[in-house]
């Protein structure tokens, strides 16, 4: 039977989007299978003038379509309780303390408490300050955790800024950065195929490994976001998050212990020692795109909400290095997209070739041999494959490659938020981002955010349902390497 978990859960944001898609329906799936039961209680906090009544019925839709069992989503929403809320108005966080002790009482939740803010950034250090100024966090139960979504500053001083306004009510080991690509079940399993076999560890460096590529591809344009997105941009969007954290494992240090503590500075050795670029480097290094449109699709700068002189990259391709003694001279690529040829993420490592290809004689006609790759399949589907070279069963001594492919079935695997919010729960930050790794990838980001703010694009660059422009397959190939997944043009 699973562990319950008790605790009061205070949402701010409680009507949006990203609680009605993600977090009911997570914490719905955490109530049917028991890591939630009858001791919790969720306060959901927004401007709008609703009841609980209202509310209850709100969450009880958004988690319609997880169960057929009315009477369990009925018994779910009960435990759901509004409260109209001005986050800037320090009167009404008494309203919220005398809603929570009241709960606590009820449902006897020992004083835990995880306070979620599902807004805007700059709201999060005004809460966090009301939070703690106006009594609400407890000090006779086990804990108090903020939870905050992206983004996290929109470059390494606002993010600094922004992390000093936390800091100063709660302790980096109460603040959980959420980043749901680190809730991916295919993205935890970067551990597990690396430090859980030996015939993977023993080969994870420089001496075996030729490059590494990490492609988040999406096949949609900005949708409802163009406010937001013409803002911020792949580079912030994507790269200084997701991409970052996913390059942290892949590349860093084997932890003392499998435990949140060892593996976060495990991560952030290794991105300090990623090297940041100077102007030169950092032009020649990094590659960005914006789409543009066909017979079918709008380009970038014809969407609703979009300048039509924008400059805002909706592509980013790049070439990181670092400078340590286990990853000197081997490059990992990475590259994201709109409106590319997909919706997918992958990882393909690379492995070096053989010194000697014995079998690419002169007479033999055969030809040469093909990388070995290690391919993780991150989304849509979940799995890995192993490419080897092997003999085919024509006449003679020919050799192909062959894929040994393990792929999940993903129908009882948790959804990343479900997965991220029982960490928050257990208290477990293994799958969040820590301040120095934020302040790594930030400083490393900000450096070619800068050299682009000096050049003038020459967007669009790229059709959709392409693979981004043509200068993003120019940077392997003048290290004579190509992209793992390609589309022919």
């Amino acid at each position: 039977m699973p562990k319950e978990r008790r605790a009061l859960i205070m949402l701010f944001g409680g009507t949006g989007d990203l609680a009605t898609r993600k977090l009911y329906p997570a914490l719905f799936n955490l109530y049917k299978k028991g890591n939630l039961r009858d001791h919790f209680a969720v306060i959901g906090t927004a401007r709008n003038k609703i009841n609980d009544a209202e509310f209850q019925e709100l969450v009880a839709k958004s988690v319609a379509k997880e169960s057929d069992d009315k009477k369990l989503i009925a018994n779910f929403a009960s435990h759901f309780y509004y409260e109209a809320h001005d986050v800037t108005d320090v009167k009404h966080y008494s309203v919220l303390r005398e809603k929570a002790d009241e709960l606590d009482k009820k449902y006897d939740l020992q004083g835990n408490r995880v306070f979620y803010i599902s807004m805007a950034p700059n709201f999060f250090g005004t809460v966090a300050k009301n939070l703690k100024t106006q009594n609400l966090l407890t000090e006779n139960g086990e804990f108090n955790r903020l939870v905050i979504e992206k983004p996290f500053g929109r470059d390494y001083e606002s993010a600094k800024q922004l992390n000093d306004e936390l800091s100063a009510s709660f302790d980096e080991n109460q603040i959980f950065r959420i980043d749901h690509y680190l809730g991916k079940e295919m993205i935890q399993n970067i551990e597990a195929i690396r430090f859980g076999n030996t015939i993977f560890e023993a080969l994870w460096n420089n001496r075996y490994i030729d490059n590494i590529q990490i492609t988040l591809a999406e096949d949609l344009g900005v949708e409802e976001r163009a406010g937001y997105y013409d803002n911020s941009g792949a580079l912030r969007d994507m790269v200084q998050n997701h991409i970052m954290q996913i390059v942290s494992l892949l590349a860093m240090e084997q932890p003392v212990a499998f435990k949140d503590v060892d593996i976060r500075s495990e991560k952030v050795k290794a991105l300090r020692s990623l090297r940041v670029y100077d102007v030169v480097e950092a032009s020649a290094n990094f590659v960005r795109g914006q789409y543009g449109s066909d017979n079918s699709n709008k380009s970038y700068r014809e969407e609703d909400g979009v300048p039509a002189d924008s400059n805002t990259e909706t592509f980013v391709a790049g070439k990181l290095l670092f400078d340590n003694y286990r990853w000197s001279g081997t490059p990992f690529y990475i590259r994201t997209g709109k409106k590319l040829a997909g919706k997918f993420t992958r990882v393909d490592v690379v492995f070096k070739k053989p010194l000697v290809d014995i079998f690419a004689f002169p007479q033999s006609g055969s030809t040469p041999l093909n990388d070995n790759v290690l391919t993780i399949f991150v989304e849509p589907n979940q799995g890995f494959s192993l490419r080897v070279n092997a003999k085919n069963n024509e006449q003679g001594f020919h050799t192909e490659p062959v894929d040994l492919e393990y792929m999940e079935d993903q129908k009882n695997t948790p959804q990343p938020y479900e997965r991220l919010i029982h960490d928050v729960l257990k208290g477990d930050g293994t799958n969040f981002s820590s301040w120095p790794e934020v302040a790594s990838a930030w400083k490393f980001v900000d450096q070619i955010r800068r050299v682009w703010d000096i050049q003038q694009p020459n967007f669009p660059n790229y059709i959709p349902g392409s693979m981004g422009p043509v200068a993003a397959d120019e940077l392997l190939a003048r290290d004579h390497r190509q992209w793992v997944y390609k589309i022919n043009r």
